[in-house]
């Protein structure tokens, strides 16, 4: 068997001599009386943009699920395995969550993958299959006139994060509870280089950023 790695055995020496004896209690009661986190993140698997660190959560305080580009599948009762679906199912049914946030980001491995078209990584193409369900069937997802690749990317990754906002409204526990005022839905994007983060309007389906208007309160 291979080493573990020792860098995270290094991080976790660290967690237990510094932030463990500081939040001892919170974890203790978690373990005794369960989560409640009101706030579920559908999040990407990127390494760089991790939803705990980005708003700075406690544990307990977000139910967190990631995979390729943040995606929301469509409700699709067929009898196979969803992972997205299941944790769902459980955040709303189980956990009664009051908001989910999707967010997305910039510098996307997986949008940049579905806009190069590039070739399978492996036989089962599992990426390529993943990113399918990002388009509907029949629509067309093209670089348009005077657009950079770069605008193209940046409006593709927000688009996914639209995207599943609108495939969670395919889901009768979830459309249920939004109308009833119980939950509400929200899409983000943040920007890794400079930890930007953009929320969106839900009236307008734009984003704007929130980032420069701390700043500007801090100032």
């Amino acid at each position: 068997m291979s080493p573990f790695p020792e860098h995270l055995l290094a991080g976790y020496q660290t967690f237990v001599t510094q932030r463990l004896p500081t939040e001892q209690s919170r974890y203790r009661e978690l373990s005794q009386i369960g989560q409640s986190p009101e706030v579920m993140v559908i999040g990407c698997c990127d390494s760089r943009v991790s939803p705990e660190v980005i708003f700075d959560a406690g544990p307990g305080e977000l139910f967190v699920v990631r995979n390729v580009a943040n995606l929301v599948p469509v409700f699709q009762p067929d009898g196979n395995a969803h992972g997205v679906s299941a944790a769902l199912e459980y955040a709303i049914q189980v956990l009664k969550v009051k908001h989910i946030v999707v967010l997305g980001h910039a510098q996307c491995g997986g949008i940049r993958a579905f806009v190069d078209d590039s070739a399978p990584l492996s036989p089962g193409d599992f990426i390529g299959k993943w990113m399918s369900m990002f388009v509907k069937p029949g629509e067309t997802v093209a670089q348009r006139d005077h657009e950079t690749m770069q605008q193209f990317v940046t409006r593709i990754e927000k688009a996914a994060v639209l995207r599943s906002l609108e495939n969670l409204m395919t889901f009768p526990f979830v459309k249920k509870r939004v109308e009833s005022g119980e939950l509400q839905l929200h899409g983000a994007y943040f920007g890794v280089a400079e930890g930007s983060l953009s929320i969106v309007d839900q009236n307008t389906n734009e984003f704007s950023r929130v980032y420069q208007s701390i700043l500007a309160s801090q100032a």
